[in-house]
């Protein structure tokens, strides 16, 4: 019987710092979980400042690390990295090729930018252990349109970016809040759509029946109000496809997608989300694995296959100059081991929890005592996991706590 292929999942990487002089016995341990499995993967949350150059295109959210970074992850056992998220773009077009530049050197298995769109969308592929395994990656925004790779045309040349799943927002409303909206529009006198920013002509978002747009806003005919997105089906159908290839030729396939549109209670996944995972999965994918959110999401079972709605942060060298990055539960998460079967099935999911900076960096705000992440034991570790199997019921997903590892109860 041939042996089950083991895949580790990570909270996301913005790391500025190099750690590799860390030797601390809780960080030490956390790498022997991630270099004892076949694949280890985690999101690089940022882009290189390399050879190429670049401007920072952000005010205070900016970042972007030192290519050293990318031997710190390398040295803790990461092979495969996704590139898709809210930083990629931070150092623009020269920022995208500088990180291509640094991550193909070091000869990771990477997805989620490219010199143009084609690139940026079509799924690279490593053998691991005797496997073949395909990485997809998109990134949902919000952020400028500019930011997405584009193939060039004619006298318009290509633009390096990232692959994108666009998500217009959309806001539902109740039936008579409706009505007085569109008498707003219709008063102002203007398809608010045209004032959409960011946006190519071909990209802005579709208006459907029972929507109108006001603003920078797309507003839906509901029974209720609250929030949602709307995706853009061009985008998704391309990924999709992509999956779909991957698959088609035995390889074991990570969806990967990157978003920052939150649900009010940012412990829980939007709904939204789930259908697109489920599609992932659909067209082929072994595993989904989103971050955004930065903290442990839930975890959910779809068709034999594991959908990670949020993994949080495993590296997160940012300065707690937010009321957020106070809370515990950004500092915590978990260290994903999936087995899988030749068929890309799952046959078993161990969680085992971490703790950026231990016990001691949590009592101490200073990012110099947060650089890593500690395996957590006792009552932390017990807290995390708890809080994961608690979320993840209403999916239907039971983990048993056992010791201090949280294990899947496959049905």
């Amino acid at each position: 019987m041939p042996e089950n292929f083991t895949l580790a999942v990570t909270g996301q990487s913005l790391i500025h710092h190099d750690v590799r002089s860390d030797s601390s016995p809780e960080f030490r341990k956390v790498n022997v979980l991630l270099q004892e499995a076949d694949l280890a993967f985690t999101n690089f949350e940022g882009t290189i400042a390399g050879s190429h150059g670049g401007w920072p295109l952000k005010g205070s959210a900016f970042g972007s690390s030192p290519p050293h970074v990318l031997d710190a992850l390398q040295g803790m056992g990461f092979q495969a990295l996704s590139l898709s998220n809210n930083h990629s773009f931070d150092l623009g077009p020269s920022g995208v090729l500088s990180t291509l530049e640094e991550v193909e050197k070091r000869g990771f298995l990477h997805g989620g930018i490219g010199r143009n769109m084609r690139e940026a969308s079509t799924p690279l592929t490593g053998s691991f252990k005797s496997r073949s395994v395909s990485l997809i990656a998109m990134d949902g925004g919000p952020g400028p349109d500019f930011m997405y790779a584009e193939d060039g045309w004619e006298e318009r040349p290509e633009r390096p970016g990232v692959n994108p799943l666009r998500l217009s927002r959309i806001l539902e409303v109740d039936t008579e809040t409706f009505e007085q909206l569109r008498v707003i529009r219709d008063k102002i006198g203007y398809s608010a759509v045209d004032m959409i920013i960011d946006c190519q002509p071909d990209d802005k978002p579709a208006i459907d029946e029972g929507e109108l747009a006001l603003g920078r806003a797309v507003y839906s005919k509901s029974q209720k109000c609250g929030r949602g997105v709307k995706v853009n089906a061009t985008d998704l159908e391309r990924n999709l496809q992509s999956i779909a290839a991957a698959a088609h030729t035995g390889s074991l396939v990570i969806a990967y997608l990157h978003h920052h549109h939150w649900a009010s209670d940012w412990l829980q996944p939007p709904d939204w989300i789930g259908n697109i995972a489920r599609k992932c999965i659909d067209a082929g994918a072994a595993a989904f694995v989103s971050h955004g959110a930065p903290v442990l999401q839930p975890v959910q079972i779809y068709k034999g296959r594991p959908i990670f709605y949020s993994l949080g942060n495993f590296i997160f060298h940012s300065v707690a100059d937010s009321p957020l990055w106070l809370r515990p539960e950004v500092w915590e998460s978990v260290v994903g081991i999936c087995s899988f079967d030749d068929d890309s099935q799952l046959t078993g999911l161990k969680f085992y929890p971490v703790l950026i900076g231990g016990e001691e960096g949590l009592k101490d705000d200073r990012i110099e005592r947060r650089l890593v992440p500690h395996l957590a034991t006792g009552a932390t570790a017990q807290r995390i996991l708890r809080r994961l199997s608690d979320h993840s019921k209403r999916f239907g997903t039971l983990i048993e706590l056992v010791d201090d590892v949280g294990v899947l109860r496959l049905a």
